[in-house]
C-alpha cells in the first residue's frame, strides 16, 4: 500500500496532473485506509511517534491547493518544526534522568540536550477519555487560567488554518516572587492521527504583540503533550508533556529546575481536577 501511495503523492507534485481531481481523490483514499489501517494496531511507543511524524500536515497540504499567506505559511511551518523536534526527543529513550516521582504514580524526568538545554519530560495517566483531555487543552485552551494556577491568562491571538494558533501566554509568579511574571507568544499546532494527539509549539514573534511592562518574555520550545488511549483502557488517557523553556532573567539553574518540575506536576493535578468537574459523569 505504502508504495503505490507514494507514486499517487508524487504524480500529484508534476504541474501538468495537478488537475486531475480523480487522481487526487484516488491519492487521498490510498491515503485515509493506510492511516486507518495503522491505527487499529496497538503500536509502542516508537512506532507510534514514527508514524505521527511521517503522517504530518505536509501529506494533506499536497492535496488542496495553499490558502496562506507567506507570514502564515511561516508560522505553520514553524509549529510543524516544533512537532517534529519534539518527537525526535521523546523518540530517544536514552539519558532520561528521574527528577519527581509522585505517590499517584505521576513521574518528571529530565535529560540535556546540547542544542536545546535542559528538557522535562511528565509521564500521568489521566482518568478521562483522551476527547475530553484533548477538549481541555486545545478547544478550551484560553480557559486554562480558570483551573490552573500557574497560568495567569493564555489568549489566542490568531488562528490560521485549522491546526495552527498563535497565541499569547501569562505565567503566573511563584509563591514568595522566586521567579516574577513571564510571558510567552507562541505558534502552536495541534495533529490527530489515529489514536494519537500531539500538541506542539515554540517561542515566535508577532508584531502585534510586543514586549509587555511588568512581564519578562520568554521562550519556550521545541515542546509538546502527547495523548494516547492507555492500552487496555480506553476511557483513561496517557499523557506526555515535553517541557522545554528559557526563562531568562538572573536565576539559578537549581532553582530553575525545582520551579519548572514542580509546575509538571501541579499541571496534572489541576488538569484532573478540573476534568472531574468539567466532564460528564
Amino acid at each position: 500500500m505504502l508504495p503505490a501511495t507514494s507514486k499517487l503523492c508524487a504524480a500529484i507534485s508534476y504541474r501538468h496532473l495537478r488537475n486531475m481531481t480523480g487522481l487526487r481523490r484516488q491519492a487521498a483514499v490510498a491515503i485515509s485506509q493506510e492511516l486507518s489501517r495503522l491505527a487499529c494496531r496497538s503500536p509502542g511507543p516508537s512506532t507510534w511517534i514514527h508514524q505521527v511524524r511521517r503522517r504530518s500536515s505536509l501529506l494533506s497540504s499536497r492535496l488542496e491547493e495553499n490558502p496562506f499567506s507567506e507570514v502564515e505559511m511561516s508560522y505553520i511551518k514553524q509549529g510543524e518544526e516544533a512537532l517534529q523536534k519534539s518527537l525526535r526527543i521523546l523518540e530517544d529513550q536514552d539519558g532520561w534522568k528521574t527528577e519527581t516521582v509522585a505517590g499517584n504514580g505521576d513521574k518528571v524526568l529530565s535529560k540535556v540536550l546540547p542544542d536545546v538545554g535542559k528538557v522535562f519530560r511528565l509521564e500521568v495517566v489521566v482518568d478521562q477519555p483522551l476527547d475530553s483531555v484533548y477538549g481541555e487543552l486545545v478547544d478550551n485552551m484560553e480557559q486554562m487560567g480558570d483551573w490552573n494556577p500557574n497560568v495567569q491568562e493564555v489568549k489566542i491571538l490568531e488562528k490560521i488554518g485549522k491546526d495552527t494558533v498563535i497565541t499569547h501566554e501569562k505565567a503566573a509568579a511563584t509563591p514568595g516572587n522566586i521567579v516574577g511574571p513571564r510571558d510567552f507568544v507562541s505558534v502552536r499546532c495541534s495533529k490527530r492521527r489515529g489514536s494519537t494527539c500531539v500538541l506542539a509549539g515554540m517561542s515566535t514573534t508577532y508584531g502585534a504583540m510586543p514586549e509587555q511592562d511588568g512581564f519578562i518574555r520568554a521562550e519556550n520550545g521545541p515542546t509538546c503533550m502527547v495523548l494516547r488511549p492507555l492500552p487496555g483502557s480506553p476511557s483513561r488517557t496517557r499523557l506526555t508533556w515535553l517541557l522545554s523553556i528559557d526563562l531568562k532573567g538572573w536565576l539559578p539553574k537549581t532553582i530553575i529546575n525545582q520551579v519548572l518540575s514542580q509546575t509538571q506536576v501541579d499541571f496534572a493535578k489541576h488538569l484532573r481536577q478540573r476534568l472531574a468537574r468539567t466532564v460528564p459523569v
